[in-house]
């Protein structure tokens, strides 16, 4: 069975936001070895979330694992992500899809921004 990622970040009027995204889900794809790992966006950019999840049929997903690319389990993640995919269901009511957590609270991501504290202060010429 074919399985597809689908990461579901907020989106931006910013583009260079929207391709930090996309490089993200790059790095996934690699790291996961999925064929499928597609990035769609809530808002204010396109691909839309139905828009991504055609696009994972489309591939030939039989199930897609839906990734919120969100921080915080706000209104997003705690309802509009949900209904979106409660949307497709309508439209692919064979296709498989769950939905993932979302980033939250990670030691990994403590790491991150550790690493950036550092570089900071590295430029302000503070270390």
């Amino acid at each position: 069975m074919k399985t597809a990622v689908l990461i579901m970040a907020h989106g931006s009027r910013i583009a260079e936001a929207n391709d930090a995204v996309r490089e993200v889900a790059s790095m996934v794809q690699k790291m996961t070895g999925f064929e499928i790992v597609e990035v769609a966006y809530r808002e204010l950019h396109e691909p839309d979330i139905q828009q991504g999840i055609d696009n994972c049929v489309r591939l030939g997903a039989e199930r897609i694992l839906l990734m919120p690319y969100f921080l915080f389990m706000g209104a997003h993640v705690l309802r509009d992500l949900p209904d979106e995919i409660e949307r497709a269901r309508e439209r692919y009511p064979a296709l498989a899809m769950e939905m993932g957590a979302h980033l939250g609270v990670h030691e990994k991501l403590a790491e991150v921004q550790t690493e950036r504290i550092f570089e900071a202060m590295k430029r302000a010429g503070w270390v």
